[in-house]
């Protein structure tokens, strides 16, 4: 052998945590640089038991946040010598085919990114024995798994507080999905604020977060009722279809609407969409998931928490400016 050392010396090498010294390191190494080798991932998950495999389940693949969503958790876990496996759960309601899916490929652990799906969901892997995070799922007090994400209730009351403090009289609240919990927690704030004003609401809901659902419900309601002054449409792609039916029938914003988003995607900066929103700390919250997912493959016993992300208002050019 090259490197002059036992194979089982080269299964240490590359084994995490297995015991090699620095010396039998080098050589190994150094041999398996100059045959170009390296180790074969199943092969070695056969050895550990470990896969090193992350299920990425979400179910929203039309809401383009997702891609830069996808992009942070890959990177991450790669960085981590972690192999992320995405899982696409458009429609699905119950856990257990996606457990079964996931079983089935032997992953390690399981990152749901969802808002929109129900604590129960995540908690079907917990119950399966997998470990899992749930990223941008709805705060509780005394969550089952890790949850990280931002207060959904106070985003709403601060959008409600910016239309006030731009003088609007007649706001109204356009949502994502009426079952969705971010909807829900996001209108509660909304309407919280707005109630202890004199402010005028209406709501509607669009049929999911995506473009096409924005745009058709805001132009419903410009055929059917008289347009308020300003929506909070409680997610940035819904705010950009809602901003295209605005424009498609020739109105102008944010002179004759006024409109606000929330996540500040990539794509609410561009020039010709200039969105106001409301930041969501999409890296932190990722980075932080990886953590937790990668301590509970290291048998962390730590307790489930749930962790919150501050939120900020990012001021574009869809509201009208501050008096």
């Amino acid at each position: 052998m090259l490197a002059g050392v036992s194979r089982s010396a080269v299964s240490r090498t590359f084994t995490v945590g297995a015991s090699v010294s620095d010396k039998t390191r080098a050589k190994v190494e150094k041999a398996a640089a100059a045959l170009g080798y390296s180790p074969n991932a199943l092969a070695s998950s056969l050895t550990t038991g470990r896969t090193k495999m992350i299920g990425l389940v979400s179910n929203n693949f039309h809401n383009p946040i997702f891609l830069e969503v996808f992009d942070l958790f890959t990177k991450g876990l790669q960085a981590r010598g972690l192999r992320p496996l995405l899982v696409n759960l458009t429609d699905e309601v119950s856990p257990e085919n996606s457990i079964r899916m996931l079983r089935a490929y032997s992953v390690d652990g399981v990152i749901v990114a969802s808002s929109t799906l129900p604590a129960s969901f995540a908690e079907g892997f917990r119950d399966a024995g997998v470990p899992v995070v749930h990223s941008f799922g709805r705060h509780a007090m005394r969550p089952k798994v890790n949850v990280l994400g931002i207060d959904n209730i106070a985003a709403g009351r601060m959008a409600a507080q910016t239309l006030i403090d731009r003088g609007y009289a007649r706001v109204a609240f356009l949502g994502g999905p009426a079952t969705a919990t971010s909807t829900q927690d996001r209108f509660a704030g909304f309407q919280e604020v707005i109630a202890g004003s004199d402010l005028a609401l209406s709501v509607s809901y669009a049929s999911n977060y995506s473009f096409d659902a924005g745009r058709a419900e805001m132009l419903r309601l410009l055929e059917t009722t008289s347009p308020a002054e300003a929506y909070f449409c409680g997610d940035d792609v819904l705010s950009i279809g809602a901003l295209s039916a605005i424009q498609s029938a020739g109105l102008r914003v944010p002179e004759d609407i006024g409109i606000i988003g929330l996540n500040d995607m990539e794509m609410a900066g561009w020039a010709n969409i200039n969105l106001t929103t409301i930041h969501n700390p999409f890296k932190q919250i990722i980075a932080a998931s990886i953590d937790l997912i990668a301590a509970s493959l290291n048998n962390d016993s730590r307790a489930p928490e749930a962790r919150l992300f501050d939120c900020t208002i990012v001021e574009r050019g869809t509201l009208r400016r501050l008096p």
